[in-house]
């Protein structure tokens, strides 16, 4: 009877044994199915990624960091004129600015007219000292009897001018009526101003190099610190550059009547 009751519980003890082993390797199993799948479908999304977008994010997180540089401006001044060469990218602007001003005008100006430049015998007068002139409200007179040789010169100034003149001559005198704003001549001046800053960074890119090339009379000089100077000369050019550009976009502005 002890036997029976003994082999009884040990059936009963194996089959337990034998459910739990199973539902163990069912578990793993199942575990093992999804970690597969999941793997699968992570896979799977990788497959969709761009390398391109992927490049360009990271482009994108450093594009706004500018290059640091850190210069001593008082090391720089043994090997560069520091304080001239701004001086002279200075004076450029400002004579960028004046040509502007005096050769860009929306409406014709009756002073820059009269300041306009004519050569008499091999001497650079102001018109206002050759002609007598005479303003109307919508024409200008100039009695040039005092010097009729010149007139040819007058003329040819008044159309180069730049400023779109009509002049007529009848004898000695010359009718030069104001011209009325077009939206062909804004055209033009506009154009002339890009012209007039196209000039102006050529004129600041002969500065910056003529300081580099400067640099190498300095042989002896520290690398790092040629690099640094260098660096510097450029960075300033094309602050430069920028400044002129905002004149350019504004003189733009103003002359389409933006």
């Amino acid at each position: 009877m002890i036997n029976l009751n003994f082999s009884r519980i040990w059936i009963i003890e194996f089959n337990a044994l034998y459910y739990l082993r199973n539902y163990r390797n069912v578990l793993i199993s199942s575990k093992l199915t999804n970690i597969h799948n999941n793997f699968l479908f992570n896979l799977n999304n990788a497959n969709k990624f761009s390398t391109a977008n992927v490049l360009l994010k990271n482009k994108d997180r450093y594009k706004d960091k500018k290059k640091v540089i850190h210069i001593n401006l008082d090391e720089i001044r043994n090997i560069i004129k520091v304080d001239h060469m701004i001086s002279r990218f200075d004076g450029t602007i400002e004579k960028y600015k004046d040509q502007m001003i005096k050769n860009l005008p929306l409406r014709t100006r009756i002073g820059a007219i009269e300041e306009l430049t004519i050569t008499f015998e091999d001497e650079e007068h102001n018109l206002e000292e050759l002609v007598e002139i005479n303003r109307k409200p919508n024409m200008i007179i100039l009695n040039v009897s005092a010097f009729p040789q010149i007139i040819p010169n007058i003329l040819e100034t008044l159309s180069k001018s730049q400023m779109n003149l009509n002049p007529q001559q009848e004898g000695t005198i010359i009718y030069i009526p104001i011209p009325k704003i077009t939206k062909e001549h804004r055209e033009v001046l506009t154009k002339m101003a890009k012209q007039y800053f196209n000039k102006c960074k050529d004129i600041i890119s002969d500065i910056r190099n003529e300081y580099v090339k400067e640099l190498k009379n300095y042989e002896n000089a520290p690398k790092d610190l040629i690099f640094k100077a260098e660096d510097y000369i450029n960075a300033t050019q094309k602050e430069y550059v920028k400044k002129a550009e905002q004149l350019l976009k504004s003189k733009q502005k103003e002359l389409l009547g933006e």
